[in-house]
């Protein structure tokens, strides 16, 4: 998933952290390799996955059946353990024979987060083909359904999914963990009008039956659960690349192929640093606003937000982090989300090489001291010494979703560029980077692997005794060591930061504060650490509105923050262009903060909260999920 910096990540208040860790207190994972998944792939596991399901849109669920290639790890196992979440259950049964097995679904109260343990019964031998006929629930957590209305067409409805981080099991019963991969294969029917897509390869041109059309799809990469993915809608294509196309409804889809032209380059340039692309297709289904995330690295098909959208391709570094998860989280994958660094600490790594390579070592060290300055917010906000703050977590007990933050993200990027300074460069660093991706690929580890892995390389580099291995992965705060960043193109946003603070608008009438010569990504710099600046007098803010029309600028990540500004400095003028902000868009990266602006003024807090219960039924459950919590609801 996208990062923090320039994209998205859960930056979770103190008190909901404290609340998470007294809650988690004694409790148990609730499997040996993975305290969020029930599932013991350790004793038989899951090797492929075929799905043949319907989507019904008026009861807002997915009906049919899935078949299960089991083999057992253990020759003394008899039981098959899936995960499950309000999933309606209707037979399971052995498909060579047809014979019904054994089953049942074990709930514990106080495990309701993660869902239902199911079990069932295996018959006699080593590998099998278990058929389970099933529905899922309107309810759920890993599907939104949307109304016409919430389209851009606002004629057909559109369903998509959202399965990290656990929510898979709530669309299918299966092993929902990173430390199981499956390959798959998907027959999806949906009503004619209607296009389906899937994190996989589509097979032939859809069958069509009547009122409704039938396509296929086929994953021969093994992934884990959370990359199975999915979406049906009033759906166009657009060819943009070789390997890459955009879907999009119609009024969006010119626009999305424009912004996203430039896709196969920075495919080649991922290439090239970490070696073959093995996914076959890069595709991109640019999705509707409520989408949570800036992106999504579903393989083959990424999921991006409308919000990437800005008219010049400002924000299209979003696409280089989905990219870079090709190899980073998708082909070598963290064993669960206590690793979670693993897989985005080296995407954001491998994003700003890509950066580095088409721009510039500038812009890619501009990049990164924008990360950093997201680092020390949250490890401010989150406070030095929280658990959370370090790179490896303990998760007993505790949702994914309680978890993430920018942490894995930054503190694991700055861990990588350490490591890679420290070793010798990245001429030394680089062809480590493509071993270890090669050697590790289809597979999911731990940190340990990793740790043994590069030890083992750089056995004849004297350097690597100096890591203190102990502080950076399990210590919390900031990292140990910060590296020396080029502040050139910073210098600018910089004067440009003093020259705002430092206007007196009482004194001068006229507004002499020009902001035309920053580049998209040096505004964005610029109207952060403004808001890290503290409340701003409201003449100023007026004038540069006036001046500028900042709050009807296309480029979301400058919107964005000029909402903030305002919000923090208790603007009255700023309260509903935020609050239209918040219901028009979906991202978590912006309505978490600004409901938690909205949260910390007394005065409009009412208003807020009335306005996210009026619209958290248009939201998906993991949206309204963590600002229940951020609006202190929950």
């Amino acid at each position: 998933m996208e990062h923090m910096s320039t994209s998205f990540k859960f930056i979770i208040p103190v008190l909901v952290i404290i609340g998470v860790f007294q809650n988690s207190r004694n409790m148990a994972p609730l499997s040996p390799n993975d305290p969020n998944s029930f599932s013991r792939p350790d004793l038989v596991v899951v090797k492929h996955m075929k799905f043949v399901l319907g989507a019904d849109f008026k009861e807002k669920i997915f009906s049919g059946y899935v078949e299960l290639t089991v083999e057992k790890i253990v020759d003394s196992a008899d039981e098959l353990v899936l995960d499950t979440q309000e999933l309606h259950i209707q037979s399971v049964s052995d498909k060579a024979t047809g014979a019904a097995l054994q089953h049942e679904q074990v709930n514990d109260e106080k495990n309701k987060v993660f869902g239902s343990k199911m079990i069932i019964k295996l018959p006699a031998g080593n590998k099998f083909v278990i058929k389970i006929d099933y529905k899922t629930s309107p309810s759920a957590t890993g599907l939104q359904w949307l109304l016409p209305a919430q389209t851009a067409g606002k004629v057909h409805p559109y369903v998509f999914s959202q399965f990290q981080a656990i929510a898979a099991r709530s669309f299918v019963p299966c092993q929902d963990t990173p430390s199981a991969k499956i390959t798959y294969e998907a027959e999806i029917s949906c009503p004619k009008e209607l296009k389906v897509v899937m994190s996989a390869i589509p097979v032939g041109d859809p069958i069509e039956n009547d009122s409704v059309k039938m396509y296929s799809f086929k994953q021969k990469v093994p992934v884990q659960s959370y990359l199975i993915a999915l979406a049906i809608g009033a759906l166009e294509s657009r060819k943009i690349g070789p390997r890459s196309t955009v879907h999009a409804e119609k009024e969006i889809i010119e626009e999305s192929a424009k912004e996203f032209a430039d896709t196969e380059t920075q495919l080649k340039t991922a290439e090239d640093i970490c070696g073959p692309y093995v996914w076959g297709i890069y595709d991109l289904l640019v999705l509707p606003p409520s989408f949570p995330f800036g992106g999504m690295e579903n393989p083959c098909l990424t999921f991006v937000t409308p919000t990437l959208l800005a008219g010049d391709r400002s924000l299209v570094n979003v696409i280089g982090h989905e990219i870079a998860h090709s190899w980073t989280g998708n082909l070598v994958t963290n064993v669960n989300f206590e690793h979670f660094w693993l897989n985005e600490g080296f995407t954001v790594f491998i994003e700003r090489k890509i950066l580095g390579r088409l721009h510039g070592e500038k812009v890619l060290d501009f990049a990164a001291y924008g990360g950093l300055t997201t680092l020390k917010d949250t490890v401010k906000q989150l406070g030095e010494l929280n658990p959370l703050t370090s790179l490896v977590v303990k998760l007993d007990g505790v949702h994914p979703d309680d978890s993430f933050s920018s942490i894995p993200y930054e503190k694991g990027y700055v861990f990588l560029r350490y490591l890679e300074k420290l070793v010798g460069g990245p001429s030394v660093f680089e062809p480590f980077l493509r071993k270890y991706f090669d050697t590790y690929k289809y597979k999911s580890i731990s940190t340990d692997v990793f740790k043994k892995f590069f030890l083992d390389y750089f056995a004849a580099n004297a350097a690597v005794k100096e890591i203190d291995w102990e502080t950076w992965l399990y210590k919390p705060g900031m990292p140990p060591v910060i590296p020396d960043y080029d502040k050139s193109i910073l210098d600018l946003v910089t004067k440009k930061k003093e020259e705002f603070l430092n206007w007196n608008s009482e004194r001068r009438a006229n507004f002499p504060f020009s902001i035309d010569e920053l580049s998209s990504e040096q505004k964005i710099q610029l109207l952060h650490e403004i808001v890290n600046s503290g409340p701003q007098p409201i003449p100023k803010l007026q004038m540069w509105e006036h001046t500028w029309n900042m709050s009807k600028v296309q480029n979301a990540e400058i919107k964005f923050a000029w909402l903030r500004i305002g919000l923090i400095s208790k603007w009255k003028d700023i309260v509903q262009p935020a609050l239209d902000f918040v219901n028009d868009v979906g991202r978590m990266k912006y309505t978490r903060p600004i409901y938690r602006d909205f949260y910390a003024w007394e005065e409009v807090r009412p208003q807020a909260i009335e306005n996210f219960n009026r619209h958290k039924k248009f939201m998906m459950h993991v949206s309204a999920f963590t600002l229940e919590k951020d609006l202190h609801l929950k």
